[in-house]
């Protein structure tokens, strides 16, 4: 061992010694060294996100625009503007702490105002102002110590320095000075430069160039960087001697005014910043990477909290459901808004990725992230009317919006990838993969959406139709793959039986399915009121009572205080006066004590008898005739929480005398109604009321009396009508109606919408429609024998790889070709049993 050493080995055996729990913390600080960038960029963000102002606006925007597209690094430049920026921003907070300003001396009133310009700003008095801007300079002192301790904190400055000296080689040379020694020189960085870059990207295999194939040759490859290498070199050029002839425009011209030199100053700033972006679109090398597969889980994430939290997004919609809303035909725009702004970016990053324009992707960053931020911190404060800092959900979707523009910042910064074959869930054989791939399969439009997208921003001379065939044949392969790996993993011997773990987990598991799906609707209905039911008690009983179909005689309602539910001893005697008539005792089991409500209304009508005399003679007649009939119509009107349910019942009436009566005198002759009052009634979910007969004595309905009252007056005679029911539990002098209420339970308003359909609506909406998609899995096996049963599918899956990957280096010919046959092998029985025969 030539490089043994016993301090080193020593030291290796102390440390593997340690305890797991020292071993694991020694692994997260070396972690957050190694990452120390990261923990600064999460501070800055958090910060931001607490604070919401326009202080701390900065920072983040830089991050996404500057650093994290700095290659390799971010510079020094930009850690000593963050460090230099955050203690500015900790000197002005403290400078606006004092109580002496008009805005401080009304903070209780003013810290919720999202409009409330110190609240904007950042400069409002409050505690703990300065916490989390503490907390973010000690990350920046942390890096900045980290990157001393690597040597990395000056290497920007030797960087800048060595390319100004091959600036100014460069500038020699074209005099003629010194040629071949700087040609040299700069061969000898730039080796250099391609290493670094090899180093600070180790998750890819090899640097690349982009746009670049593996065909060319290293002659053709040397070329090109050197022709890029002088573009490159003429753009700097071109940049300084603007900058050189302005300068000595104005020096000649003697132009001191402020003007000229404000846009000096404007283009000292303007062509650093777009040399920046130009040597981010044009890199002399860049190590390509994919990272759209995360960018898309992040614009997912982001999709469902607005899904689930889209009241966040709106102004009066706190306590809303996306459920009810949309139950009740109504799109909150606020909803509406954010999920085609969500849905639209998703689209356009799919439309960049499959183009592979870094361009385009640059641009869509910059106006994503200036967009995204003006909107969640200056338009959606005023929309919500409450500070970005109180709204938690727009928190978290921002959060994510950040996690994604950090995903973009490295997309763009690596570039994009040369091929994009297949989708990214098909790169393995496995359960995983199949069941994700036939879930990503099953959302709705889901697969279209993403075959026609490929297909319009994706150069092919395929059709739409046959783009679509080549998308099912490869999806349908790699499906039978998946089996197959499965079953040369997990092989069955030739000769022996279905062991009964196999044909018990699968077949049972699929008989309790089957009968689970049959029997749904009765199972759903008959638990989702007794199990997970809510108690809906009325909220007003009406009753009105009509004489041969004249001018109805009595109105009265019952409200609040008159609507008592039963006590437990009213409930055990009202259970005990039912104890042997089995009838009664099953309808009472449907029902608790707090279903049960006691209206209890007024004798005396609460409007006044205006008839006619004409109808009042009338019906004096009809009375008086005892061979014609004459009915009694007795309505009730129960209204629950968002329910109203009436009822109506029509019985011959008793002969009524006529009771005449002098003026300013009062009479009343109560006459009997016999059998027209239900007293219980039963108030189901939908809007039906109907009387209880199981609770009624021989099926027979309570008594009341009606009397005329008739008061004279100066103004005139007034008359109304009493009426009074002979068989109350509750015993009261005053003449009173006593109505007892059972109240269905009704389904819990998330699954109402299912429970609005009913059993017979279940069975047609539900059992059927799964019934035919079931039956077409066991019926349609015999047709797709030729196409499932395929022992070997390598070389057909090759096949279609092989499209793809043409099309992906612009042979378009050689897709047709393959295209073709494809087709013909799918035409072709015989060739494709000799294509699928194991080897």
């Amino acid at each position: 061992r030539m490089f043994h050493d016993d301090e080193l080995e020593e030291s290796e055996k102390f440390y593997v010694g340690q305890p797991r729990v020292l071993l694991l913390i020694y692994a997260l600080y070396n972690t957050l060294v190694a990452r120390s960038e990261m923990v600064c960029y999460f501070v800055i963000i958090l910060n931001h996100m607490i604070s919401a102002s326009m202080i701390t606006l900065v920072l983040p925007i830089l991050i996404f625009l500057w650093a994290m597209l700095s290659v390799p690094r971010p510079s020094k430049r930009f850690w000593m503007t963050a460090i230099v920026y955050t203690e500015v921003a900790i000197v002005i907070k403290y400078f606006f702490q004092f109580g002496f300003f008009p805005w401080n001396k009304h903070v209780d009133y003013t810290k919720d105002k999202p409009y409330h310009p110190p609240n904007i700003i950042g400069i409002e008095k409050k505690e703990g102002y300065v916490h989390y801007d503490l907390v973010q300079l000690l990350a920046l002192f942390f890096h900045r110590s980290i990157l001393k301790c690597h040597g990395l904190w000056d290497e920007d400055e030797k960087g800048d320095s060595s390319s100004n000296k091959e600036d100014t080689d460069d500038e020699l040379s074209l005099t003629g000075g010194r040629r071949d020694s700087s040609a040299s020189l700069k061969s000898v960085n730039l080796a250099a430069s391609v290493e670094s870059i090899h180093v600070h990207f180790p998750e890819q295999q090899t640097a690349i160039r982009r746009k670049s194939s593996s065909s060319i040759s290293q002659l053709s490859h040397r070329s090109s960087f050197s022709s890029h290498r002088s573009k490159r070199d003429i753009f700097k050029n071109i940049n300084r001697t603007t900058l050189s002839l302005y300068s000595l425009q104005c020096k000649l011209c003697d132009v001191k005014s402020h003007c000229g030199l404000c846009c000096f100053r404007t283009l000292q700033v303007y062509v650093p910043i777009r040399q920046f972006f130009y040597n981010l679109i044009h890199p002399d090398y860049s190590a390509v990477t994919d990272v759209y597969v995360l960018m898309f889980l992040a614009d997912t994430v982001d999709f469902i909290i607005i899904v689930f939290g889209f009241w966040a997004f709106g102004k009066h919609s706190a306590a809303a459901d996306i459920t009810s809303s949309l139950s009740e035909d109504q799109v909150p725009e606020a909803f509406l808004v954010m999920v085609l702004i969500q849905f639209g970016t998703m689209v356009v990053d799919r439309a960049l990725y499959l183009k592979k324009t870094v361009m385009g992707k640059v641009i869509f960053q910059v106006i994503l992230v200036f967009g995204i931020h003006f909107w969640m911190f200056f338009i959606l404060p005023g929309v919500t009317e409450r500070k970005f800092s109180q709204n938690t959900v727009a928190q978290l979707w921002y959060f994510v919006k950040c996690v994604y523009f950090g995903l973009s910042a490295y997309q763009i910064r690596c570039g994009y990838p040369t091929r994009v074959l297949g989708n990214f869930l098909t790169k393995s054989y496995n359960y995983v993969n199949l069941f994700l791939f036939q879930g990503f399969r099953l959302v709705p439009f889901l697969t279209e959406l993403r075959a026609v997208m490929d297909w319009v921003w994706t150069d092919t001379t395929l059709s739409l139709s046959s783009w679509i065939c080549v998308e099912d044949i490869y999806a349908h392969i790699f499906i039978l793959k998946c089996w197959r790996e499965s079953e040369k993993r997990y092989p069955q011997p030739r000769g022996q039986k279905k062991k009964k773990v196999v044909k018990y987990g699968m077949g049972g598991m699929i008989i309790v399915l089957l009968i689970c799906i049959v029997w749904f609707p009765l199972l759903f209905m008959s638990l989702i009121k007794s199990v997970a039911g809510i108690t809906n008690k009325p909220l007003d009983v009406s009753i009105t009572i009509t004489l041969g179909g004249y001018q109805p005689i009595f109105t009265m309602s019952a409200q609040q205080n008159q609507l008592k539910s039963l006590d437990p001893n009213e409930f055990n005697e009202f259970l005990r006066r039912y104890r042997g008539n089995t009838a009664a005792l099953q309808f009472l089991e449907g029902y608790a004590r707090e279903d049960i409500t006691r209206a209890d209304l007024e004798g005396n009508s609460n409007s006044l008898w205006t008839i006619s005399p004409p109808s009042r003679n009338k019906m004096i007649q009809g009375l008086l005739d005892f061979d014609a009939d004459f009915t009694v119509v007795l309505s009730w009107t129960i209204q629950r929480s968002g329910i109203v349910i009436r009822k109506d019942y029509a019985q011959e009436a008793g002969q009524l005398n006529h009771c005449g009566s002098s003026k300013h005198a009062r009479s009343v002759l109560p006459q009997t109604l016999e059998e027209v009052y239900p007293y219980y009634i039963k108030a189901p979910s939908d809007s039906l009321a109907k009387p209880i007969k199981q609770l009624l004595t021989d099926c027979k309905w309570e008594n009341i009396t009606v009397s005329l009252v008739k008061n004279g007056s100066e103004e005139g005679a007034r008359e109304w009508w009493v009426l009074n029911q002979l068989g109350k539990r509750q015993k009261t002098p005053q003449e009173s109606l006593e109505l007892f209420i059972f109240s269905d339970k009704v389904s819990p308003p998330s699954l109402g919408f299912l429970a609005g359909y009913g059993i017979m609506g279940l069975y047609a909406s539900v059992v059927l429609v799964i019934g035919k998609f079931v039956r077409e899995f066991f019926s349609g096996i015999s047709h797709s024998i030729m196409f499932e049963e395929l022992p070997n599918v390598d070389r057909i899956l090759k096949l279609c790889t092989d499209i793809f990957l043409v099309r992906e280096t612009g042979e378009l010919e050689l897709e047709e070709d393959l295209y073709a046959k494809l087709i013909f092998l799918y035409r072709s029985p015989e060739t494709m049993i000799k294509w699928t025969r194991e080897k």
